[in-house]
């Protein structure tokens, strides 16, 4: 192991040193100050005869006198099944006041690609007690499904409610049972003391940091770091999925933030910048972290991830949002109408999708109704909000009965389906028999959607007496 004293200049997060040998990318790098303190970085380029480093707790004490070390490895996770119930900083440090975390193993951040003919196709139900993801964009296994959400919004909310009611119901998993545990991963990235307060209160109040991993960077924390909290956590979801067969949910939060950290190491560096500022490799990079979920043939467990990034000025054709909608299979998008109407989670379910859905239901892994019922609900409300312009030109009363019955269904789809809070838990059972409590406001002849069987077996026929009484 080298030492040099040969520091040429500080950039912002960045070190650039003088060196007389290669050095490998990603290598790890301790850099110790004139004052004694010794400072964690990694290569980020290498070239001959100079290297930058980007330093993880930040340059400040860093001067032309310290000293640079290059230890000859890349960055490492310890990881173990006894990570379930800590919490750990953006490096993967304990700050839980437990034990040291005696690791089984220590494997790279970044990874290995999972194999394409390896990858098992998602296919099979996660419920997340959240009626608006469950019956109209359903999570499945392995899959990879963003938060499109917007400043001031209460995306953290879903994100909790999310981790703590997430579950694989037993009838998911098929005739060979294989008797994986749940268990989820959080990474939140740049985000206010606050926030980690109400997250950690809340993990704790509902029992759900039993089987959690948290990796928590905070929003003074070097911007760096922030580029390794989600390779730690993905690492530790890897190793739980496919080493210990657990069904691992992987959220992720906020993604906006780990770009802005993207934007200012790349104007340290002095990248030529790509859209509005960002690099020009923000897609491959997203793209590395996002191709972490999945399932693989032979293996028990699975990664399945919900990253959640805020849309800067509410914008979806951000380069953010545009570039993880190219990557992700769909998207739930957060809705400022919705949420000023006091609709909790306020989640739109027009704009939103799972391109995995149709695999991820039906007979065996929720119920044989549950598309066609997800279908006519998604185009009644589609057509209640069209309604809805069309009576600030004329008025409801000049539309037809129809139209009224519509309208009094996108009403009470977003008061009663959407509507739930973030201290329900609907099983998908409920929630299809409500989407059946609202479908049955329409005429049968309305429901053009749904096989005639169904129909038969769950439209709700209006009781005689309360049809008297109404009268």
């Amino acid at each position: 192991m080298k030492e040099y004293q040969t520091i040429t200049e500080v950039s912002g997060p960045l070190v650039f040193a003088e060196v007389d040998e290669p050095v490998g990318y990603d290598e790890i790098v301790e850099i110790e100050t004139p004052q004694g303190e010794t400072l964690r970085g990694q290569v980020l380029e290498s070239s001959e005869g100079l290297v930058s480093i980007q330093v993880f707790e930040g340059t400040g004490g860093i001067d032309r006198n310290a000293s640079v070390r290059f230890l000859g490895e890349t960055m490492k996770m310890p990881v173990t099944e006894d990570l379930l119930g800590r919490v750990l900083d953006g490096s993967g440090n304990p700050i839980d006041g437990g034990p040291e975390i005696v690791p089984d193993q220590r494997q790279d951040i970044v990874g290995e690609a999972i194999n394409p003919f390896s990858r098992e196709y998602p296919e099979e139900f996660i419920q997340t007690g959240v009626s608006a993801i469950d019956g109209m964009n359903t999570l499945v296994r392995g899959q990879k499904l963003p938060i499109f959400s917007g400043s001031g919004l209460p995306h953290n909310e879903l994100a909790l409610q999310i981790a703590r009611q997430a579950t694989v119901p037993e009838e998911a998993e098929g005739d060979d049972e294989d008797g994986s545990e749940f268990a989820v991963v959080f990474g939140a990235m740049g985000i206010t003391a606050e926030e980690a307060n109400e997250f950690m209160d809340d993990f704790e109040r509902t029992g759900a940091l039993e089987r959690s991993v948290v990796f928590m960077n905070l929003a003074d924390d070097p911007a760096v770091e922030r580029q390794v909290t989600p390779r730690l956590a993905l690492t530790t979801a890897e190793y739980l999925a496919f080493e210990k067969d657990y069904h691992v949910l992987v959220i992720l939060t906020d993604m906006t933030n780990y770009c802005e950290a993207l934007r200012e190491i790349g104007a340290a560096r002095e990248e030529v910048p790509g859209r509005r500022g960002y690099p020009g490799y923000m897609y491959t990079d997203l793209a590395q972290l996002y191709e972490r979920a999945g399932r693989i043939e032979g293996q028990e467990g699975s990664v399945t991830q919900i990253p959640i990034l805020t849309m800067p000025g509410d914008d979806d054709t951000h380069p953010i949002p545009d570039l993880t909608g190219y990557i992700t299979e769909g998207q739930i998008v957060m809705d400022r109408n919705l949420n000023s109407q006091g609709i909790e989670p306020p989640i739109n379910v027009l704009p939103s999708l799972s391109r995995l859905m149709d695999d991820g239901i039906g007979e065996g892994l929720t119920r044989e109704d549950h598309g066609d019922v997800s279908d006519q609900m998604y185009a009644a409300y589609a057509e209640g909000e069209d309604l809805r312009d069309l009576v600030n030109i004329v008025g409801r009363e000049a539309l037809s009965e129809r139209d009224n019955q519509f309208l009094d269904f996108a009403d009470r789809f977003e008061t009663e389906f959407v509507q739930q809070g973030y201290d329900t838990n609907r099983s998908i059972e409920e929630t299809l028999d409500l989407g059946w409590d609202l479908l049955s406001m329409l005429p049968k002849e309305a429901l053009n959607r749904i096989d005639e069987d169904l129909i038969a077996e769950h439209y709700r026929e209006e009781e005689p007496e309360a049809a008297e009484v109404e009268a």
